[in-house]
């Protein structure tokens, strides 16, 4: 007698494997059982392998969802009953396994099914994935290079772990697709910061009152015109207040830097060069007009700069000391009282190197220095 409640060829299940495995495994294997008895088999590595994509898999067990699939052929694979060279159900959309042939003697009593493949191993110290399994990883359109250097470290981690598998194939084509999604978000984050950056410099920018000149910047001034790193500094504070003060924005405060830097040592080292003789300041001496040239170039206005020279003149005839250049001597005398008075000079101690002062708490004085020094002392500017 028929039913019509069966519209359809029933599934065997032995109750004593159900006992055994588990009946949703047993299940599983009844059908899988069925599939290899008439899909073509694939022959490598001298085992056959059943393989079936998601379409045959949902036509074969409608009544089990993705998760399900994938849970119960972990199941039969932990318990020794298939191997798996396929990723996770869920990932993969097809089932490739072959039945295990090596499989517990409990179980062999219950299935009259095709013997294939071995039991769990340790990874052999030589492993290489096959060429079924590098076609496997290339589908995710995973480079080959990229596949091949992750096998060392595959290999090493999973030796001193002294674990077994049924499928070393498998846990490495999870393993390569992990560490392939990883890099592919490291590399988007970088290009991300690298595009942010670029965007960053490309914009338009006020002068602001922390800004520095570029690595690049400095190597250009320093080593390839052979400028002292000490005179560029001293530049620095000048430079960020004149600029500071018009407002202006710009995206080429580098390359104005390097001008306004060269323009200062030309006439900085022509100064330097024709007043090499030390002798006592005049009762009527006046700066050069290369200094004022100078001056200017350093954006210091002129009268400030003129109202400085009595004092200048006064001190140094009382101090009665000789110098060599009362030229370079007042142009740092002027550039610290221009730094001090736009608030570049902050500490005591700094103001004490000045033209117009001599220090007696610190270890040193203005006598004590030689020429080089006074001509490279930027503590006006700090």
């Amino acid at each position: 007698m028929s039913s019509s409640l069966i519209p359809e060829r029933p599934m065997l299940v032995s109750p004593s494997l159900a006992a055994t495995i588990g009946l949703e495994e047993a299940c599983m294997l009844s059908v899988l059982n069925d599939m290899a008895a008439w899909r073509p088999l694939i022959t490598r590595d001298g085992q056959q392998w059943l393989d079936i994509d998601d379409t045959l898999v949902a036509q074969a067990m409608p009544f089990w969802s993705e998760q399900d699939i994938q849970r119960i052929s972990k199941n039969l694979r932990d318990q020794g009953i298939i191997l798996l060279a396929s990723a996770p159900y869920s990932e993969s959309r097809r089932l490739t396994l072959a039945f295990n042939e090596n499989k517990p003697a409990r179980v062999c009593q219950s299935l009259p099914i095709i013997n294939m493949g071995g039991g769990a191993n340790l990874i052999a110290a030589n492993w290489q994935p096959d060429k079924e399994l590098l076609r496997q990883v290339a589908q995710h359109n995973i480079p080959d290079d990229f596949i091949r250097q992750q096998i060392p470290e595959f290999v090493t981690y999973w030796r001193e772990r002294g674990e077994t598998s049924h499928s070393w194939g498998a846990k490495f084509l999870k393993d390569v697709l992990h560490k392939w999604r990883n890099h592919q978000t490291l590399v988007a984050r970088q290009a991300r910061e690298n595009n942010e950056e670029f965007l960053k410099r490309d914009q338009d920018i006020a002068m602001h009152s922390n800004w520095l000149p570029s690595k690049d910047a400095l190597e250009v001034l320093v080593k390839h015109a052979n400028i002292s790193y000490a005179f560029v500094e001293d530049a620095i504070p000048e430079f960020v207040l004149y600029w500071q003060e018009r407002g202006e924005v710009g995206r080429t405060w580098n390359s104005k830097f390097i001008q306004h830097v060269k323009r200062q040592w030309v006439r900085y080292s022509s100064t330097l060069e024709h007043d090499t003789e030390p002798k006592r300041i005049p009762d009527n001496w006046q700066p050069s007009s290369d200094l004022f040239d100078v001056l200017k170039l350093a954006n210091i206005d002129m009268n400030f700069a003129q109202r400085q020279v009595a004092e200048f003149v006064l001190f140094w005839r009382e101090s009665n000391q000789l110098y060599a250049s009362w030229n370079t001597k007042f142009l740092q005398h002027v550039k610290y009282h221009w730094a001090k008075q736009h608030a570049l000079a902050p500490t005591t101690q700094q103001a004490n190197h000045h033209a117009g002062q001599q220090t007696h708490n610190s270890t040193s004085s203005t006598r004590d220095r030689s020429l080089v020094q006074d001509l490279t002392d930027r503590s006006w500017a700090q």
